[in-house]
């Protein structure tokens, strides 16, 4: 089947079976690397990009579902200011990401701070409880995700709030 969708940006089309997962699509097909191959059952937070505005592991996600749809992964996303302004909020808290778990943490991120730039302890650990990786003390992350949202509000606002 031949599969039009938005990826980062920009429109493009596949041909691929119905059931490929995302995951193998951005891999084998784009050479988008920044997903990653992890657990192929969406619980290790690895795989995730940005699908229809949702955070979503890519090896849960089959072709036909794709089409039409919208996917932002890593390389993407680290275009964008918001993505700066994440990168600067994790470098005051000193958060230190490996290659294996850091998309699942800067989308995560992402997914909070659009709802909320000031998110509490418990919201936080809700979203951040798919991601399995031991590089980062979950307190620093916490601290990370707050510089960041201190961050956009700076810079959307002009001042800190």
């Amino acid at each position: 089947m031949t599969v039009r969708f938005i990826l980062n940006g920009e429109d493009v089309e596949v041909f691929t079976e119905a059931g490929e997962r995302l995951i193998s699509i951005l891999r084998e097909h784009f050479a988008l690397l920044s997903a990653k191959s992890g657990c192929l059952a969406g619980s290790c937070g690895c795989c995730l990009v940005s699908f229809n505005g949702a955070v979503s592991p890519a090896c849960l996600i089959p072709a036909f579902r794709v089409h039409g749809g919208e996917v932002i992964t890593f390389e993407g996303y680290s275009q964008t200011v918001e993505y700066q302004d994440i990168a600067a909020g994790f470098a005051q808290a000193g958060v230190e990401s490996c290659a294996y778990c850091e998309t699942g943490k800067i989308l995560t991120a992402e997914m909070l701070l659009t709802g909320n730039l000031r998110p509490g302890r418990e919201e936080f650990f809700s979203a951040f409880r798919g991601i399995k990786c031991r590089c980062t003390e979950p307190q620093s992350l916490y601290r990370g995700v707050l510089a960041a949202g201190e961050n956009r509000r700076r810079r959307i606002y002009g001042r800190s709030s």
